[in-house]
């Protein structure tokens, strides 16, 4: 959990446009993945475009577009459904 933390501050150092993110809450317990995904709401309000890769469907859920894949083709893409 300490080094997903320390790389996702490495990748935030510079203030990308763009932020790539690979399961970036797979090895933290839940009160640090809900401060990550706090971070990246409040990155993604201030203008940082977000690219989440996960298996998780509860972060999926957090995104405002989802883009399934299967054996590397796409299955479905377009906003997340309504709650």
């Amino acid at each position: 959990g300490e080094m997903q933390r320390v790389a996702i501050a490495r990748a935030l150092a510079n203030r990308p446009a763009i932020l790539l993110a690979d399961e970036p809450t797979g090895e933290l317990d839940a009160a640090t993945g809900r401060e990550i995904l706090d971070l990246f709401r409040r990155l993604n309000h201030d203008g940082t475009t977000l690219l989440v890769v996960t298996h998780d469907e509860r972060l999926a859920s957090e995104a405002g577009r989802i883009v399934h894949m299967l054996d590397g083709r796409i299955t479905s893409d377009g906003p997340k459904s309504p709650a």
